[in-house]
């Protein structure tokens, strides 16, 4: 929509598909979308992101220099006050440039906060359920896209080091199921999430895309010898995010108007069949399922980013050594059916609906 001709277009759609005559303030609404349409690209906040970041890091670079290394006290001061100032400057002024000395603020106060935090013989456990806390608190005052997404980062980067750092590394698949069944809960019920009140909706997008790195990240760990997580427990997280995706299935179905029982039936065992091959590689599945939730609500940045690590998590896996050759062409063999199907089922249906 980029004009009041769309909207009213839109709006009298809406006004033909009920039986009863609905009312809408059309200024109010351009009023509204101009408002929203102003905000940031996602291009812009990507590098306010990296923006932050590097300035983050030379900044703390020239405080080490400086000598602030020396003081554990006055590192977590300048931590705290950082944190603070990031939080409070975003949510008096919202300007690019604002936005990005805020987003270096907030990264600097961590930081700081964890050095002066190690420097005092405070053990990871603590730090990382301090730094959740933290996080957490930050999701209740700001309303910046990127420092909410920075704060879901620091909140899965903390559980997974408390995972890493009490060494119970089987918990891991908690964390991936868990995480799994959240981003899916996220995005089938959106509509009703961003409708609860004003702060919902100004949480959500910041909050799905920030999980949907934090699910990945688990994956990742789970493919890595980042911690040693027994082989033998793979199956938990693949058995969760395959159960995850068959519901997803019922969901495209309704989307594309497939109705015949036979015809579910057979795209579930064909489903059922190929993604058991992805048993012992949840990551190849958790991508799967990132893709199919993007697709059926049309969100485009996560569709491209599912896309990519499914590239990814299959050369890992294919390059993996403790599979056999024939294992790995298995894989790569049913993952080529299973989108190839998906592609020609997707296809036909999109094409007669828009003839119908």
């Amino acid at each position: 929509m980029r004009n009041k001709q769309e909207i009213k277009e839109l709006l009298d759609y809406f006004q033909t598909t009920e039986n009863k005559e609905l009312k809408f303030d059309e200024e109010a609404i351009f009023a509204d979308y101009q408002k929203n349409n102003s905000h940031q690209s996602l291009a812009i906040k990507i590098l306010s992101i990296f923006g932050g970041i590097l300035a983050s890091l030379s900044f703390v670079g020239f405080l080490l220099l400086a000598g602030l290394y020396d003081s554990g006290s006055g590192l977590l001061i300048f931590g705290t006050l950082s944190i603070i100032g990031g939080v409070f400057i975003n949510k008096i002024y919202d300007k690019t440039i604002i936005d990005t000395i805020s987003v270096s603020s907030y990264i600097i106060g961590f930081v700081l906060l964890a050095i002066g935090l190690f420097k005092m013989d405070m053990n990871e456990n603590t730090v990382s359920l301090l730094f959740i806390m933290i996080a957490i608190a930050a999701l209740f005052i700001v309303r910046s896209y990127i420092i909410i997404f920075i704060s879901v980062l620091i909140m899965s980067g903390a559980f997974l080091t408390l995972i890493a750092s009490s060494k119970s590394f089987d918990v891991i698949h908690v964390y991936t199921s868990f995480l799994a069944i959240i981003v899916t809960v996220l995005f089938l019920q959106e509509a009703k999430i961003i409708s609860v009140n004003r702060a919902f909706s100004k949480l959500y997008n910041p909050v799905r895309i920030g999980l949907i790195f934090s699910f990945l990240a688990g994956l990742v760990f789970l493919g890595h010898d980042f911690i040693e997580v027994s082989g033998e427990y793979l199956w938990i997280s693949s058995v969760v995010i395959i159960l995850l995706i068959m519901y997803v299935l019922s969901r495209i179905f309704e989307l594309l108007n497939i109705s015949s029982m036979q015809q579910k039936a057979g795209i579930y065992s064909v489903s059922l069949l190929i993604l058991s091959t992805t048993i012992l590689s949840p990551a190849i599945s958790g991508a799967i399922l990132i893709i199919l939730l993007s697709f059926l609500v049309n969100y485009k940045t996560s569709l491209a980013i599912g896309i990519i690590a499914f590239i990814y998590f299959v050369a890992q896996y294919y390059y993996d050594l403790h599979f056999t050759l024939l294992t790995k062409s298995i894989l790569l063999f049913s993952s080529g059916i299973l989108f190839l199907g998906l592609y020609l089922l997707t296809h036909k249906k999109l094409t007669s609906n828009e003839k119908v």
